[in-house]
């Protein structure tokens, strides 16, 4: 252990305007490294950072860097956010000291920050609570935002169609012995509604055993809510839809993108199955007839849902991946008291989208050729926006 470093930090990596190539980032200022904050190893765990720019000319706040992360401690959780100014040699302006953002009745429970800014300069971000006295099995969003650039932040505004949701179990998902990571996702939108940037929530909700997907939107700055709208338009309702992950596109266009369980394993003695690794899968505790060929509810896939700004569907639900994936193999193992055999699916999900096309990334066991060990490797899948 080194004394001179820090033992826990936030700190970023920033890449100036005309860089090429992968040294063209700077980590360093003054020839120190860029910490946002530092922190005692014991009983203090940053985790789920996050970071936007204010990138609109347009804005009172223009190249505002906002930071925003959580603090461990133990199984509680506390929200902060600090700012500094991007110049225009590639530096940024001093961080500012971590400020704690407004939570439920100020609870510790508090995660999942994803901060957007909209096209009028305010900041938004949902704040995630799981309350204790319930057993962490449930959850409420809500939102706070900033018109000051970061100076103080206000909230939490509810979204009334998601509170009191049922989460997933810790671990996991039916059939299998692996879990994911973030249960919600948020966008601004990039076209106005009625003279207001329309926010857009979509959270997984486990009230029927499996999960499901939801969303709903704001056009008037959270104070009212359409109704809960389903994403997922599976038949069968004893699948799993996970991990939503929402983008907005200057057209009008919102799209969440998932995982997606719908489409059983592939069939014993086929090239799909041979390629997903499933003879490989022989050690899971929450299925019986290993391996899963033909399995239900087990393998994963890549799933989109288009809307329009008013979030009417556009089609249906769109496949994103061309090959099922076994969730099971070469998990990351996490600890769970003394039982450290369960496995991480990871919340390592992108997804934007331009005027024209939608982009996902996210996690793949699958052997396209270039997985022979079927490691959890990243695809990227690109789709017309319809």
């Amino acid at each position: 252990m080194n004394p001179t470093v820090p033992q826990e930090v936030v700190a970023v990596a920033v890449r100036p305007k005309g860089s090429s190539g992968a040294g063209g980032w700077k980590t360093t200022v003054n020839g120190r490294p860029d910490y946002v904050a530092t922190y005692a190893p014991i009983g203090n765990e940053p985790d789920k950072q996050w970071i936007t720019i204010d990138n609109n000319p347009a804005s009172p706040h223009f190249n505002t860097i906002y930071a925003m992360w959580v603090v461990f401690n133990a199984i509680g959780s506390k929200p902060y956010v600090s700012t500094a100014q991007a110049l225009p040699d590639g530096t940024h302006t001093p961080w500012t000291a971590p400020q704690r953002l407004p939570t439920v009745n100020d609870t510790a429970g508090d995660t999942y920050l994803l901060p957007h800014v909209d096209g009028f300069g305010t900041v938004w971000t949902p704040v995630t609570n799981f309350p204790a006295k319930q057993g962490f099995s449930t959850y409420n969003l809500s939102l706070d935002y900033s018109t000051d650039g970061g100076r103080t932040f206000q909230g939490p505004v509810p979204v009334p169609g998601a509170q009191n949701v049922i989460q997933p179990p810790y671990c996991c998902y039916q059939n299998t012995n692996t879990r994911s990571g973030i249960t919600d996702t948020f966008a601004v939108g990039r076209r106005l509604v009625n003279g207001r940037y329309p926010l857009y929530v979509a959270w997984e909700d486990y009230s029927t055993g499996f999960a499901n997907l939801f969303l709903s939107a704001s056009n008037d700055g959270g104070a009212t809510w359409t109704p809960s709208k389903k994403i997922n338009d599976n038949a069968n309702p004893q699948v799993d839809e996970f991990q939503p992950n929402l983008a907005t596109s200057t057209n009008g266009t919102v799209s969440i993108a998932f995982y997606d369980r719908r489409l059983a394993c592939p069939a014993f003695g086929t090239a799909e199955a041979a390629a997903a690794g499933l003879a490989l899968d022989t050690n899971n505790p929450h299925y019986p007839n290993l391996p899963p060929y033909g399995a239900p509810n087990y393998c994963v896939n890549g799933a989109v849902q288009f809307y329009d700004a008013h979030l009417n569907a556009k089609g249906g639900n769109l496949r994103l991946s061309q090959h099922s994936f076994d969730p099971e193999l070469n998990a990351p193992l996490y600890a769970l008291g003394t039982d450290i055999t369960r496995g991480f699916l990871g919340d390592y999900f992108g997804h934007d989208d331009s005027p024209t096309q939608s982009f996902s990334s996210f996690v793949s066991t699958y052997d396209d050729g270039t997985n022979r060990e079927h490691r959890q490797q990243q695809l990227v899948a690109t789709v017309a926006i319809p």
